[in-house]
């Protein structure tokens, strides 16, 4: 099984955290949506040599960005349309749009729901108005509540997102944001800690001093509010950042993490066949041109035994299915499974790793250190 993520490369503001590639000008969003139809027919056949034909059924179909909910329903039904034109689907596939609060009105939700969208991804961050101002998000408070009143009308499979360590937010004050979003019973929340990027807003306000650093032990804190929070609350926490009531877990999400192929549409989109990695060019222009002459805008990068170790490393640690030793021997042989054991026994040992069934995981205290646990596990080279 495979998915198809295609990225929607145009918001109405810049929000001050983020660093994706994102344009706020929407002259091009006519010519982007016919380019994004075109590249889908155009990766189905598999024109470059770089890159091998996805055989597999497609299971899941992710719109991302940017703001996808920018679109109109007629651009979103005919790219739809046009994965199930090029590509075979399963019959019931999950396809999930991003939104913004600010863009779904109950005529959108409702025209979202007539169509094949079945699954809802909401940006709403934070239920307080100041937390909004400071990352510069387009709605407010009310336009968060009245958008889950509405969409939960209409839509079983819903998502939002919550960022937590943001500066001066009190442990009480997320509290909130948690209690606030579990009223509407939502069954998936993704949750962050607001990271500062380099040459974005937020940044540039930091080294100002116009807005304080994030505390990372405040970061630190929330997160097992919002961990032992949603375990009460039924949730299953089954990746580092994303939490999920049975059956409700992402299967976009869960298929990168769990190794499965994908293809990334429209520009910085990434894509992944199991060997090779390779991903688009973040211009808007160019990226259309390159299309209108029938070039990929790609970039591949064939990846070693050691890379993908490193990346099942990374993400099996990150999620409950953890890291299996019985697969680290089969698939990279005795020395990298030494090594590992070697690597993993101090962890083990300040009872941050632990094993199980043959499988390294995360302890609840391990958890939110993961990915620097990963990094420590990683192989420089073997080969």
């Amino acid at each position: 099984m495979s998915g198809i993520y295609i990225h929607i490369p145009f918001c109405k503001q810049a929000c001050h955290y983020c660093d994706f590639h994102f344009s706020t000008n929407l002259k091009k969003k006519d010519e982007m949506v016919l380019a994004l139809a075109k590249e889908i027919e155009m990766r189905s056949k598999s024109i470059t040599h770089h890159t091998s034909p996805i055989t597999e059924q497609i299971e899941t179909i992710y719109f991302g960005g940017g703001t996808p909910s920018i679109l109109q329903i007629e651009d979103l039904r005919f790219l739809i349309d046009e994965v199930y034109r090029n590509f075979k689907v399963v019959e019931n596939p999950e396809i999930t749009v991003e939104a913004n609060p600010d863009d779904l009105t109950e005529t959108r939700i409702i025209e979202l729901s007539k169509n094949k969208v079945n699954r809802l991804s909401i940006g709403i961050q934070s239920f307080f108005e100041d937390d909004l101002q400071l990352m510069n998000r387009a709605h407010n408070v009310e336009e968060a509540k009245k958008c889950l009143e509405i969409a939960t009308q209409y839509f079983d499979n819903i998502s939002i997102d919550l960022i937590y360590g943001v500066p001066q937010m009190s442990n009480e004050k997320w509290l909130q944001n948690i209690e606030t979003a579990l009223s509407f019973g939502m069954p998936h929340i993704s949750s962050y800690a607001l990271t500062v990027e380099p040459k974005t807003a937020l940044h540039s306000f930091i080294q100002k001093g116009i807005i304080p650093q994030p505390d990372d032990e405040v970061a630190q804190e929330h997160f097992h509010i919002l961990v032992d929070k949603l375990s009460e609350n039924g949730f299953i926490h089954y990746e580092l950042s994303n939490f999920g009531k049975e059956n409700y877990f992402s299967k976009n999400n869960s298929s990168y993490w769990l190794g499965k192929k994908y293809i990334g549409i429209g520009p910085s989109a990434h894509s992944y066949d199991g060997k090779n990695r390779g991903w688009n060019v973040s211009n808007n222009s160019l990226y259309i041109k390159s299309i209108q002459e029938n070039k990929l805008p790609i970039e591949i990068e064939t990846l070693t035994k050691t890379d993908r170790y490193n990346e099942y490393i990374m993400t099996g640690l990150r999620t409950i299915w953890g890291v299996s030793f019985e697969r680290i021997e089969q698939e990279f042989g005795k020395t990298y499974l030494d090594y590992l054991n070697q690597q993993a026994a101090k962890f083990i040992e300040d009872h941050l790793l632990f094993v199980d069934d043959n499988i390294l995981r995360t302890t609840k205290k391990g958890k939110f250190l993961s990915d620097g646990i990963a990094s420590d596990l990683f192989l420089l080279n073997l080969e």
